[in-house]
């Protein structure tokens, strides 16, 4: 590894939003290009049972990290965060991550288990087109500041008020832009699949991550996969976070049972 990069204070990397000594699994949690996942995650653990420790990455260039060089590659990403995040998953952990965060969660879940023979027992993925479905959409982390502007307010994530506040968007617009280029300039390496299930959410409304562009996920396990179409457009994670945790909240304890119950050699792939 070139980064050189040491394990950070907890509190850098991860936030969990409450103590729970009893619970019996971490969810970690990545979130969107420019999310701050502090804010995004906030109330899930109200939404979830006690049994679940929610925790929220924090990466550089958002929320307490806004002073830090954001990540403007997803491997990159992976690999510091791989090493940063393992003294965290010392208890049975599940990832989730939307967008950006799916294809970083993602390539930490293969990274883990390469490099530290550690795996999620679940992993959850959501507003994400499959890791081997290459971008097709015309580069725009490189626009003069208007058009990308423009194109921000297109996708819908950012709120308007945010948009028009020049002196916040000022400290946004270089995280965007390097969160944008890890996202349009990621390419997907061969390499052996997960052994964990995968659930993979979507939004009925998104026109740019269609149901086939989601299906792809289930070649990355050798385990189950299904897929979840919520109302809303790409940012469903924020509008209908009801819809979304009721199915990911049954797929994590029934696959956290099973993992506990069914030996390995007992795993069936399931599409």
């Amino acid at each position: 590894m070139s980064h050189g990069m040491r394990v950070a204070p907890k509190l850098v990397w991860l936030s969990s939003f409450s103590s729970r000594p009893n619970a019996r699994f971490r969810l970690l949690c990545f979130p969107y290009a420019g999310g701050d996942a502090v804010t995004i995650f906030r109330k899930w653990p109200e939404m979830l049972p006690k049994t679940v420790e929610v925790c929220a990455v924090q990466l550089p260039g958002r929320g307490t990290r806004i002073a830090d060089q954001p990540f403007s590659n997803i491997r990159s990403a992976a690999e510091v965060l791989s090493v940063n995040l393992r003294p965290y998953l010392n208890k049975p952990f599940a990832f989730f991550g939307h967008s950006l965060g799916a294809k970083i969660c993602f390539e930490v879940a293969r990274l883990l288990k390469t490099a530290y023979g550690l795996e999620p027992f679940h992993l959850c993925v959501s507003g994400s087109s499959a890791p081997r479905i290459p971008n097709t959409d015309p580069l725009i982390y490189d626009l003069p500041e208007p058009q990308f502007l423009e194109e921000l307010r297109k996708l819908n994530g950012t709120p308007p008020e945010v948009l028009r506040n020049t002196e916040l968007m000022k400290l946004m617009l270089p995280v965007l832009r390097a969160e944008f280029e890890a996202a349009q300039t990621y390419v997907y390496v061969n390499g052996p699949p997960l052994g964990c299930p995968i659930t993979v959410f979507g939004g009925l409304q998104d026109e740019e991550i269609t149901q086939d562009k989601l299906q792809a996920w289930c070649k990355e396990t050798t385990h189950a996969c299904s897929l979840h179409m919520i109302p809303g457009d790409h940012f469903f994670i924020n509008t209908q976070p009801a819809a979304l945790l009721q199915v990911l909240s049954a797929h994590l304890i029934e696959s956290f049972s099973n993992q506990r119950i069914i030996p390995k050699k007992a795993e069936k792939k399931v599409r």
